[in-house]
Formats: structure tokens, sequence, C-alpha cells
């Protein structure tokens, strides 16, 4: 027979002290009284057919198909109904002053960083010895092999083998400098000469060049990365005093 086992508030507290995660619970925190204040200040309102929207979505993402799973999701993360719509209110007030405070500046920051969004579609074999990297780029030129052939016989992981080293699209950011800057500049379809980086030599084969679009899922991820990098601001320039039952400590 199972025994109970009963857990205070006071138990849930000291738990969440002794796995130190005071310190980003604080920050949660801050940043949900930053928000609420910066949205009240600009006068930003919610409908109720906007926190219905996000209400689906979000039962939608945590696969809350029928109404027992989500008194079930509820239970488990020991929510009320109450609970379930202010976190769905803080969403869309945070969606409604992200895009309050810089629907506006998407395109200027857009065309001044587009490179960064470029992408492109590569394979890449890298190898340890950069004599040997020569040699297959110049056999990859001449036609004695293709890359597939290089890519088969050297790469070690089976399923970048089997994918002949294809990378996929590759972001701009995602690659090393000195890698990039040679990508970014090749005459697609090309095979660039073996580069020598950190963690070895690099021989690609870049297949095509994808330029920047501003499309509207590129426009959300604009607007939410300077939001986060406007929250973070606002959060730092406080001071936050934290009052536990051992007494207040500065934070």
């Amino acid at each position: 027979m199972s025994q109970a086992i009963t857990i205070t508030n006071e138990d849930i507290l000291a738990q969440v002290k002794l796995s130190c995660k005071i310190p980003e619970i604080i920050e949660g925190i801050v940043t949900r009284k930053v928000i609420a204040n910066a949205a009240a200040e600009a006068g930003i309102e919610v409908e109720t057919e906007e926190l219905q929207k996000v209400a689906d979505q979000m039962r939608l993402i945590n696969k809350l198909i029928s109404a027992d799973d989500t008194w079930g999701w509820l239970e488990k993360h020991s929510l009320s109904i109450d609970d379930y719509e202010e976190i769905v209110y803080n969403t869309v007030i945070s969606g409604k002053l992200a895009a309050h405070l810089f629907a506006d500046k998407v395109e200027p920051y857009f065309f001044e960083n587009q490179l960064d969004y470029a992408g492109v579609v590569m394979y890449e074999v890298v190898l340890d010895d950069e004599d040997l990297a020569i040699e297959l780029f110049y056999a990859i030129k001449e036609g004695e092999m293709s890359f597939y052939d290089v890519a088969h016989k050297y790469i070690q992981d089976r399923e970048l083998r089997r994918k002949g080293g294809y990378r996929g699209i590759v972001k701009r950011k995602e690659l090393k400098p000195e890698i990039s800057t040679n990508v970014f500049a090749a005459m697609p379809p090309q095979v660039l000469k073996p580069i020598v980086a950190s963690k070895g030599v690099h021989l690609i084969l870049v297949e095509e060049i994808i330029k920047p679009q501003l499309e509207p899922k590129l426009r959300l991820k604009i607007i939410t990365d300077l939001f986060a990098g406007w929250v973070k601001q606002q959060v730092e320039q406080f001071e936050v005093v934290t009052q536990l039952n051992s007494g207040i400590q500065n934070a």
C-alpha cells in the first residue's frame, strides 16, 4: 500500500531555493511586471477574441484535445482556471506590446542586417589532413571523383554519410566567420578550396545561395528578438529585493 506525502508551499519554496532556481524565477517575475507596466503605460488592451485564439493555440501545443486532457494538465501543474487565463493573458499582452514597440522597426532592422539572414544550401566533408583535403578538391575539380564519392568515403557519421554530407539550409550566423566569408562569396554550384578552421579542414560544395526575404515568419522572429533584447535591458535596470522566509535579500 502506497503512503501519502504531504507537500506544503514551504516545501516547494525550499526545493526551489535548494535547486538554485531563485535567480531565474525572480527574473521571470520582474519580466512579467516590466511587461505589464509598459503595456499599461502604452494603453494596450486585450480583446476576448485574442484571448480565445491564444488559448486554443496553447491547448494544441500542449496536445490538450479534450476537456479531460485540459483538466489533467492543469492538475499536473497545480494550476486553476484563473491561473491558465492569466498565462494566456500574459502571452497576448506580451505579443501586443512587442508589436507596439517594434512592428515599425522590423524593415529597417532587416535591411541593415539582412546578410545575417542569408542562407546557403551546402554539402560538407570535414577532414583532419589539409594535404588530403587539397588532393580531394582537385580530384573533384578534374572529374576524377564526385563530391558524393568523397563524402561517402570520408564522413564517419552514418546518417551524414548517407546524405552525401548534405547540411541543409544553413544561415550565415550559424557558420564560423572564416567559413561564411568563403561560402557566401561562392558562385553556385561550386566546390570551394579547403578551408582550415578550428575543428578541421572543411571541403564544401555550395549548391545555392538563398537571399533573405522578409516573410511573415522572419518578421515575427525579428520582433521577438528585438523585444527580448528590450526586456532584458529593462530588467537589468532594476535592483530587486526579495522577501523570503530567511529574511530580506538583495538579488
